[in-house]
């Protein structure tokens, strides 16, 4: 508990092996109090729904660790903004699929990459994902998880590099209160928005509706400034740095999102117990929120 009564979020993203509710062994394990998972491999289009017996284990698991938020990262695969159209609707499909996954499992938020436009002009790509996004939204119910588009490092064709394009796939969506944003500070710091301070900060942000913004990725960076090298670092350790991390975890708008690292880990965590360290270091200087 901070001092001024705010339980600070702050997590990792784990991994789910030996079964969803397994990760929330791993977070309590270090300390954390925010987690993000993949509901299933990234790295596969085939997944299965998830079953009576998983969204129970996972609900009892969640109830022990305690009631803190909870995400999921959309597969890799999935290019809501492709210009072929057979990936398009492959990815479609499994962006809704997700959806529905992580409504069986009670999971508010999905983490989505904006997709790559290929070589098609970026204001036909925006448009594409967002009736991709509409199309993922109109496969279920009127309800369910919101879709939080995450900035890229500006690689390739990309989109999200630019911070206005997430806005605008918003503004052309059908659904936009079924749409927010996840900052990842290793990709805005390596598209060209400087993080390292509250006025570099303020200056990125100015890019999105800060209402909608409801996710942090705390990453340091490999690349430098404006690299576009999407490498995430441990905290402190990158170019972005522990004077920049502290700017970040105390800025006013950010201070009070889950944060979640998605830095690299062996089996035994300590990299997320000495992460997680770092960041709470960082957060004992008790900037008042707000």
């Amino acid at each position: 508990m901070s001092a001024t009564g705010f339980v600070r979020r702050i997590g990792a993203h784990e991994s789910i092996a030996g079964g969803l509710h397994t990760a929330f062994e791993r977070i309590a394990s270090v300390g954390g109090t925010a987690l993000q998972i993949f509901t299933r491999n990234q790295r596969q289009w085939d997944a299965a729904p998830v079953s009576d017996e998983e969204a129970a284990l996972f609900a009892q698991a969640w109830e022990r660790w305690g009631s803190y938020p909870v995400a999921s990262h959309a597969s890799y695969l999935i290019n809501v903004a492709s210009p072929d159209d057979a990936l398009r609707k492959r990815s479609v499909a499994a962006l809704a699929a997700e959806l529905e996954r992580c409504r069986r499992l009670g999971v508010s938020w999905v983490v989505l990459h904006p997709g790559a436009r290929g070589g098609s002009p970026v204001e036909e790509a925006m448009a594409r994902a967002a009736a991709s996004l509409d199309q993922a939204f109109e496969g279920g119910g009127e309800d369910g998880p919101l879709i939080l588009l995450e900035n890229t490092a500006g690689q390739g064709s990309a989109l999200g590099g630019d911070l206005a394009e997430l806005a605008a796939i918003a503004g052309l969506s059908r659904h936009p209160s079924r749409i927010g944003f996840c900052f990842d500070t290793c990709h805005g710091f390596a598209a060209g928005y400087d993080v390292r301070s509250a006025e570099g900060l303020d200056a990125a942000l100015s890019h999105l509706d800060t209402a909608r913004l409801l996710l942090l990725h705390v990453n340091d960076s490999k690349g430098g400034l404006g690299s576009h090298l999407d490498r995430h670092e441990h905290i402190g350790q990158g170019a972005i740095g522990p004077e920049g991390f502290s700017a970040i975890v105390n800025h006013p708008r950010l201070a009070g999102l889950p944060m979640i690292l998605e830095t690299h880990k062996e089996k035994d965590l300590s990299e997320d117990v000495r992460n997680l360290a770092a960041l709470r270091a960082l957060l004992a200087e008790n900037r008042p929120l707000g």
